[in-house]
C-alpha cells in the first residue's frame, strides 16, 4: 500500500507552501478524507525538514483526484501559463490558423475589458488580431477589438516607455555590481514608484522590484524591500501574480534577505524552497543556499548539496551561475578538508573554461582557488597562477566592485612572504595598507579583518597582523 502512494508524495514533496496554503482558501470539499489529505499535503509543505505520512486507509482513489485538482487549480490561476497561451495564439494568428475556442477566448477577455498580469502581450496579442479581422471583413468584432486598444493605448505606450527605462536602470545596476564605477542609487525612487503603481502591467512592476532587489543588494540597503515583500506574500497567498517560477524567485530573494539581518535559519529554510523546483535560475538558488550553510558551517550539508546539483547545473549556459557554482562547489570541499579536491575540480574546469571564468567570474573563483593551494602550502603554484592570469592587476580594476574583498592580494601577499620575496613587514605594510584604504567602508573593512583573522587561524605565525 505504501508504495502506491510514492507517486503522490514525490508529486506533493515539490508543492510550495503558499501554494498549499492558496489551495486551502479555495477548496469546497464536502468530503472529509479529501479535506484531511490537503491538510497533510499543507503541512509537510511548510515542514520541508520534517515528513509526515499520509493516512494509508484512505481510498487511494482519492489521493488520484486530489492531484488532479490541485494540478487542474494551480494551472488555472498560474499567470505564466496564461502567457503560454497569449503567445499560442498570437502563433496561430499570424499563421491564419486561429482555432475557434482561442477565438471565443481571446473575444471574451476584449469584451470584458480583461488586463491581464502580462498586459503588454495582451495589448499586441490584440493588435495582430485586429489587422487578422479587418482583412476578412469581421466589422463588428473588428469595431470590438479597435475600441479596447484605444482605450488602453495610453496604459501600453506609457508601459514601453517605462520598460525602455528598465533597462537603463538595468545597465547602471548590473554596471555597479560588475566594478565598472557606475552609480545606481539615483534609480531607488523611480523603481520603488513603478513597483507600487497598480495601474501598469504586472510583469513590468515585478521587473522593477527585481532591478531594486539588486541595486539594494549593491548598497547592503534591504530594509527598502521589507514593506515590498510583505505585498507580495499576500498577494501570492490569494493566488494573485501566482507562478511558481515567481514563487522560487520569491524565496531566493527572502533567503537573501533574512541573510543579510544574521537570520540564519529562515535563509535556509527559504533557500530550501527556492530548489524544490528546477528552472532557469536553479543554479544561481544552489549557489546561494550553499554560502549560507557554510556561513553555518553546515558543511557536510552544503557539499552533499552541490553533489546532487551537480548533474543539472553541467548543462546550464549560464557561465555567471556556473562558475559561481564551481567555486561554491571547491568552497564546500575546501571547508571539508578536501583541498586537493577543490584544487583538482578547479584545474579541470580552468582548462575547459578558462575564458569564460576571466570574462565573468574569476575573483570568486581565484579566491577560492587559491584558498585551496594555500591550504596545501603550494605558494610557488598561487605565484604562478597569479603570474599567468595577472591576478594582483585585475584586482586593482576590480576593487569598485559593490562587494569587493581583498582576498587576492591577502592570499598572494602570504605566498610571497612564504616563498620569501617580501619580508614580514612588508606584509604587514600591505594589510596596514588595505585596512586605511577601507577604513571608510564599514562593510570591506568588516571583510578585511574577517579574512585576516582567517588566515592567522590558519598560519598562528601571522599573529603580529591583529593588533
Amino acid at each position: 500500500m505504501r508504495s502506491k502512494l510514492s507517486k503522490f508524495t514525490a508529486f506533493t514533496n515539490t508543492l510550495l507552501p503558499h501554494e498549499t496554503q492558496y489551495l486551502l482558501s479555495v477548496q469546497r470539499f464536502e468530503d472529509k478524507e479529501r479535506l484531511l489529505i490537503l491538510q497533510r499535503i499543507d503541512h509537510n509543505a511548510h515542514h520541508i525538514d520534517q515528513f509526515t505520512e499520509y493516512d494509508l486507509s484512505i481510498d487511494k482513489r482519492k489521493y488520484n483526484h486530489l492531484q488532479n485538482w490541485i494540478e487542474d487549480r494551480l494551472r488555472s490561476t498560474d499567470v505564466d501559463e496564461q502567457l503560454k497561451w497569449m503567445l499560442t495564439t498570437e502563433q496561430q494568428i499570424l499563421t491564419d490558423n486561429i482555432l475557434i475556442e482561442q477565438e471565443k477566448r481571446l473575444l471574451k477577455l476584449i469584451r470584458t475589458n480583461q488586463q491581464p498580469v502580462y498586459f503588454n502581450t495582451f495589448y499586441e496579442l490584440a493588435e495582430h488580431y485586429r489587422q487578422f479581422l479587418l482583412i476578412r471583413l469581421r466589422y463588428h468584432d473588428h469595431q470590438l477589438v479597435d475600441e479596447y486598444l484605444q482605450r488602453h493605448k495610453d496604459t501600453y505606450t506609457e508601459s514601453k516607455e517605462i520598460h525602455e527605462q528598465l533597462h537603463k536602470a538595468t545597465l547602471d545596476i548590473v554596471g555597479q555590481y560588475d566594478g565598472q564605477q557606475a552609480e545606481s542609487r539615483q534609480w531607488e525612487q523611480w523603481l520603488a514608484t513603478v513597483f507600487h503603481n497598480e495601474q501598469l502591467d504586472w510583469h513590468l512592476r515585478y521587473l522593477a522590484l527585481l532591478r531594486l532587489t539588486f541595486l539594494c543588494y549593491n548598497y547592503r540597503k534591504y530594509d527598502l524591500l521589507r514593506e515590498k515583500f510583505a505585498y507580495l506574500e499576500k498577494q501570492f497567498l490569494a493566488g494573485t501574480y501566482y507562478s511558481r517560477r515567481l514563487l522560487l524567485n520569491y524565496y531566493n530573494t527572502q533567503l537573501m534577505l533574512h541573510s543579510h539581518y544574521r537570520e540564519y535559519d529562515q535563509a535556509v529554510y527559504f533557500g530550501y524552497l527556492s530548489i524544490r523546483a528546477q528552472n532557469h535560475d536553479y543554479p544561481l538558488y544552489v549557489n546561494n543556499l550553499c554560502a549560507v550553510l557554510l556561513r553555518l558551517k553546515r558543511n557536510e550539508e552544503a557539499l552533499e548539496l552541490m553533489k546532487k546539483a551537480a548533474p543539472a547545473v553541467k548543462k546550464t549556459t549560464n557561465f555567471h551561475n556556473r562558475i559561481g557554482f564551481v567555486a561554491f562547489y571547491m568552497e564546500a570541499l575546501n571547508k571539508n578538508g578536501l583541498f586537493q579536491n577543490a584544487e583538482s575540480y578547479g584545474n579541470i574546469f580552468l582548462r575547459a573554461y578558462a575564458k569564460e571564468v576571466l570574462r565573468y567570474r574569476w575573483h570568486l573563483f581565484f579566491s577560492v582557488y587559491l584558498e585551496s593551494l594555500l591550504h596545501q602550502e603550494k605558494y610557488d603554484k598561487v605565484l604562478k597562477t597569479e603570474h599567468k592570469y595577472r591576478l594582483l592587476q585585475r584586482d586593482k580594476k576590480y576593487e569598485n566592485n559593490a562587494n569587493y574583498q581583498a582576498t587576492i592580494p591577502l592570499f598572494i601577499g602570504l605566498a610571497q612572504l612564504k616563498e620569501g620575496h617580501l619580508k614580514k613587514e612588508e606584509f604587514a605594510d600591505i594589510i596596514q595598507h588595505l585596512n586605511n584604504k577601507y577604513s571608510n567602508d564599514e562593510q570591506k573593512s568588516s571583510n578585511l579583518k574577517k579574512l585576516i583573522k582567517q588566515m592567522v587561524e590558519r598560519a598562528p605565525a601571522l599573529k603580529y597582523l591583529i593588533k
